[in-house]
């Protein structure tokens, strides 16, 4: 997946987003994969990922996109992180720990998502504060779209806006080395967004909306478990907490050891299905904490120890975490990041 967006953005380069552990797949051993393929560097949210990623050895340049708070500003230049900065308090707290009050920083500017980022009309009342900390040094520039998948007229304007105050910004001597715009729908997408860098998340992990070469991604999750027990129950049995399933024939139960607890949405209850032998049998009854039901009669030969496939393929059949997400009422992010450190991972 990094091979195809690297080939979609260039020149630009791509900053691997790795937030959220990276998207529920292990942030760590990703980035230590990511970096032998020479990516730009790494996107966090958070200071404490980004600090997790230093403590194991992860070198090159790491943006905390999501900006600095809770008085982790000497532990984030200390790491060697780059902040993202959107107010002028976040700078004099930055210049009170630098050395002479000196730090690198990107600029957010707010072009439309509403959430963070210097509002783009209020650049210059941004910059004139600024004055007051010559040791603030402008490293780049970015803003984030709000709907570049959905609205491509309005992701125009937040590109236009997004120039209009680059202009301001390099109009007041400050010279950034970086700018970069585009999320994965804006690199899919949007080649005017792509900038110096372009900052890829889901796509990393297989899932981005239509686009020149979008097809070419690949689900990088195989989630599997096993069934651990068996029963045959007859009609008017009730399964699981609330008895929210009432068995109407002869039924062949199986129990997989995944929950919510791992996970798994628990919304999926009478709603979502996992892969047995390669047939789709449909989840009944509640998800509980540390354990799911599953509708196998469609498969008399089911053993003990018979591998069930949450996400991923089994013979002639896939689930991914677009269809998990249909069926749980959300979106294939929540369905990544969700799967909680207690799943084992094995990385090939």
């Amino acid at each position: 997946n990094f091979g195809v967006i690297r080939g979609v953005a260039a020149p630009a380069r791509v900053l691997a987003v790795v937030k959220a552990d990276g998207y529920g797949h292990g942030a760590v051993p990703l980035a230590r994969r990511l970096a032998s393929e020479r990516a730009a560097g790494f996107g966090v949210a958070l200071a404490g990922e980004g600090i997790e990623l230093r403590e194991a050895g992860i070198g090159g340049e790491i943006v905390v996109l999501n900006g600095v708070y809770g008085g982790a500003h000497g532990a984030v230049l200390a790491a060697g992180l780059t902040p993202v900065v959107y107010d002028l308090g976040e700078v004099e707290a930055f210049a009170r720990v630098g050395a002479d009050g000196a730090f690198a920083m990107h600029l957010k500017l707010d072009t439309g998502m509403s959430r963070l980022g210097v509002p783009h009309h209020s650049v210059d009342d941004f910059l004139d504060g600024l004055e007051r900390y010559p040791g603030a040094q402008i490293e780049g520039v970015m803003t984030h779209l709000a709907a570049a998948d959905t609205d491509p007229e309005f992701t125009r304007e937040q590109l236009r806006r997004f120039d209009r105050s680059l202009e301001r910004i390099r109009g007041r001597g400050h010279r950034p080395q970086t700018v970069h715009i585009a999320n994965s729908a804006g690199a899919f997408l949007f080649p005017e967004a792509r900038r110096d860098l372009v900052r890829t998340g889901i796509a990393l992990y297989g899932y981005a909306p239509g686009g020149a070469l979008a097809d070419d991604l690949r689900p990088a999750m195989r989630w599997r478990t096993e069934i651990i027990a068996l029963r045959d129950l007859a009609a008017g049995a009730t399964v699981g907490y609330d008895r929210t399933f009432r068995v109407t024939g002869p039924l062949r139960l199986a129990t997989v050891p995944v929950g919510y607890g791992d996970g798994l949405i628990r919304r999926l209850g009478n709603r979502g299905s996992m892969l047995v032998a390669g047939v789709r049998c449909p989840i009944v009854g509640r998800v509980s904490m540390d354990l799911t039901t599953l509708d196998v009669t469609a498969v008399p030969g089911a053993q003990l120890g018979d591998e069930a496939v949450i996400l991923g393929a089994q013979g002639a059949e896939a689930i991914d975490a677009e269809e998990v997400a249909a069926a749980a009422d959300t979106i294939s992010y929540e369905v990544l990041t969700n799967v909680s450190r207690r799943v084992p991972r094995l990385y090939l």
